[in-house]
């Protein structure tokens, strides 16, 4: 860890600023100390496990990959905390060596036993197979996996052959006859297969048991080269630079370009080798020059395999041990317990849901209630026939999206639908394309935000004719429109109709879509143009009634807080005497507890079931109280290189919701939350001897249920929705929207399926479950 900061008299000491590579390695730390955490379900814990090691993916995809570019280039220049590139890049390289180090171990010894301990699940590999199972592995190969593959051999005729990013390969070597000396050859492993071969059980062992497709291969590669007698094959992965590198004023035509730099993202430069163990230092120095790494950037892991196709194995082979309890007659609990989102009881029995916000504003604090309300909102706007107007920003949506169905019925119906989409969200790329051109069919009006700037923000209006006039019903968000994600991520919504909410949205749209910048924002702050000031001139006046005796209180939850001028003002106020609680999910660049500089703020940090999401900021203001929610961080990109949008929040009855209640239980966490220390660790906070546990996340779900239980219904009902075909009509060229007589469906839940017999058919792989970010 790094060393104390000492009292310093300037704020702009390195030794005051966390360096956000490192800040960011230690989130994944916590998200794998889930993993390690025994108390955590069983499968539970390998999803942790698979996060951590995704998120690491995606880490050298894109932050080493840039630090590795800099260094390249011969960019020297030194972040706030005086780290450069070359020093980012060494203390990357220990850190994440020790924590993959620590994640073959969580695998190896706990959670691969645990599978097998306690949910008959076990994973084979070559040593351990049995005379039956490499009987069925051998049929299995020449029927549905030899024909697929492609030995490459490597030579003067035959040069390194190019490897996708995160395709799983392998290095094979082999003597062939005559030769004198072994020679390479490579075998991609294919990735349209399921990495998992399921296998004849052990007679003595658990009820299931799996092979990895790469040692399936690896068993039979000597059938790959005849007459060659091979001597190993071991796996390795290769992670490249993922980013896109796009002149956006250069660019004619913005998709275009966007789907052309997409194409050739698999070919970025190599950033890191992960080999299996036990690979021989020739094989290892060859595949490390053949992609231009160095030692640093080499690392042994036990499975080939990406950790996140291992997941399938999380389905019992015994009876699962559920509920709240720590432990069964089975053994340990697996698997959390199930919930499900609740709808508010003022929601339940609106006539409409425009009534309901026109009585008064409504919060929704997901997942714990139902993100069903927020596609409700666009979806009822689209068969409303009062309804003239739908405009919406996208920037990350679901496979099969409700909403983007929904605008497109708008539009087939004539309603005045525009869609913005962010084109350029990273590695949703060709789903945003795929979307866009669906809905532009539509005949929805399409936009892809201004020149230079991301289009961040979280915001849907509906305009609606009414006896009054014409009103506006807008929605605002810290969260993606993605009933996927919203299941898996907390965030909120607002859905309000106050008129000046409305004006201000619909200049935001206005300055999207035209370039119009109105004179004067009512309520809302706006990303690039005035948020960064407005927090700033927010905390200095906390700090100001600080220094005049009166009360400063400042509470921010956010996922990341890296923006230094920000920083340096949290420090000043914290001089003055203000009270700051941080909450930061993520990255923090401050350093808390420094006497004479921050030993007033706070920074805590909460990881569990769901991933902390929402951005909600509080100033006491004098007793005033101004709480906002908004889809921004506390970072350079969100102020100044995205559009954002921060939302006042009101009711007073709802700004005491989000102080007291969500704010105040997450400050209250004494289970999965964890204290950062001024040499930049954390610490997991421990309740007292007589203090209460109180896990925030549990206690939402109470809170959710208790406030859903206040009005039950006497059935529980689901109302069918127009079904949507995003595909051409051939008479029209249009979406077809023909919509059937709408029905009444009751809810059915179907019975688990019963575990599946050992596969004859090699099945295919399935979309990662993973949550998207």
């Amino acid at each position: 860890m790094e060393p104390v900061a000492p009292v310093a008299v300037s704020l702009a000491d390195p030794q005051l600023y966390i360096n956000r590579e490192l800040s960011w390695l230690e989130f994944n730390q916590r998200v794998l100390d889930q993993a390690l955490d025994d108390s955590v379900p069983l499968f539970e814990r390998m999803k942790f496990l698979a996060i951590t090691a995704s998120n690491l993916d995606e880490f050298f995809m894109v932050r080493v990959a840039g630090v590795k570019t800099q260094l390249a280039g011969g960019v020297a220049d030194a972040g706030p905390d005086g780290l450069s590139p070359a020093e980012q890049l060494a203390r990357i390289s220990a850190r994440t060596h020790a924590m993959v180090a620590e994640m073959q171990r969580c695998l190896r010894e706990q959670l691969l036993p645990g599978l097998a301990n306690y949910a008959g699940i076990e994973l084979v590999r070559p040593t351990k197979m049995t005379a039956v199972q490499r009987k069925h592995l051998a049929a299995l190969f020449a029927d549905q996996i030899f024909p697929i593959l492609t030995p490459m051999a490597i030579d003067l005729g035959h040069p390194f052959p190019h490897l996708r990013n995160k395709t799983t390969n392998l290095a094979v070597t082999l003597v062939r006859e005559g030769a004198k000396a072994a020679s390479l050859a490579v075998i991609q492993v294919p990735g349209m297969l399921a990495s998992l071969v399921e296998l004849p059980p052990s007679p003595t062992g658990p009820r299931r048991s799996f092979a990895l497709l790469a040692d399936v291969i690896a068993l039979h590669a000597g059938e790959m080269f005849p007459g060659a007698r091979v001597l190993a094959a071991f796996g390795f992965r290769v992670t490249r630079n993922f980013d896109l590198a796009i002149d956006e004023e250069e660019s004619a035509d913005l998709l275009a370009t966007i789907q052309k730099e997409v194409r050739r993202r698999d070919r970025g430069n190599a950033v890191r080798l992960e080999l299996e163990a036990g690979v021989g230092a020739d094989v290892r120095r060859f595949l490390a020059e053949a992609l231009k790494l160095g030692d640093d950037d080499l690392y042994e892991v036990d499975v080939p395999h990406a950790i996140g196709d291992l997941l399938p194995l999380c389905v019992p082979a015994a009876p699962v041990a559920s509920g709240m309890e720590e432990t069964t007659a089975v053994g340990p609990r697996l698997a959390d317990e199930p919930f499900t989102p609740q709808v508010q009881p003022r929601l339940r029995d609106a006539e409409t849901l425009f009534s309901e916000i026109a009585k008064g504003d409504v919060l929704l604090h997901h997942p714990y209630e139902s993100f069903a309300t927020v596609i409700d909102f666009i979806e009822d706007a689209a068969e409303d026939p009062n309804v003239l107007a739908i405009k919406q920003t996208l920037y990350r949506t679901s496979g099969d999206s409700p909403i983007v169905k929904a605008l497109a019925l708008a539009a087939e119906r004539g309603k005045q639908v525009t869609a913005l989409i962010e084109i350029k969200a990273r590695f949703d790329e060709e789903a945003n394309i795929h979307w866009a051109r669906a809905l532009e069919e539509a005949g929805v009006h399409v936009v892809y935000g201004l020149i230079g700037l991301k289009t961040h923000c979280k915001v849907a209006m509906v305009v609606r004719r009414e006896k009054d006039g014409l009103r506006r019903y807008v929605h605002f968000g810290t969260g993606n429109y993605n009933p996927a994600t919203a299941r898996l991520y907390t965030d909120l919504s607002l859905l309000t109709c106050r008129p000046q909410l409305g004006t201000d949205a619909s200049n935001l749209f206005n300055l999207l879509t035209g370039y119009s910048q109105p004179p004067v924002w009512h309520r809302l702050v706006v990303a690039p143009l005035t948020l960064q000031e407005r927090i700033i001139e927010l905390i200095r006046a906390e700090a100001k009634l600080a220094r005049s005796g009166k009360e400063g209180r400042i509470i921010a939850k956010m996922n990341a807080l890296v923006d230094a001028e920000t920083i340096r003002e949290l420090y000043e106020a914290s001089r003055a005497g203000v009270k700051i609680d941080l909450l930061v999910r993520g990255i923090c660049g401050l350093r808390p507890g420094v006497p004479g500089v921050s030993d007033n703020i706070r920074v805590i940090s909460v990881v569990d079931r769901f991933l902390e999401h929402s951005r909600i900021f509080y100033f006491r203001a004098g007793g005033k109280e101004e709480v906002f929610i908004s889809s921004a961080d506390w970072m350079p990109r969100n102020f100044v290189r995205r559009v954002e949008a921060m939302i006042p929040i009101e009711d007073p009855a709802l700004r005491t919701r989000v102080v007291a209640e969500i704010l105040g239980t997450m400050l209250a966490d004494n289970v999965k939350a964890n204290l950062l220390r001024p040499d930049g660790s954390y610490v997991r906070l421990r309740p007292g001897d007589a203090e209460p546990q109180l896990r925030s996340q549990v206690r939402f779900l109470e809170i959710a249920r208790a406030h859903a239980e206040a009005a039950p219904l006497a059935t529980m009902q689901l109302r069918a929705r127009t079904p949507v075909s995003l595909r051409p009509s051939p008479r029209r060229g249009r979406v077809n929207t023909t919509p059937p007589e709408r029905e009444v469906v009751p809810v059915v839940v179907a019975p688990a399926p019963e575990p599946a017999p050992a596969q004859q058919t090699l099945p295919t792989r399935t979309a990662s479950p993973l949550p998207e970010r």
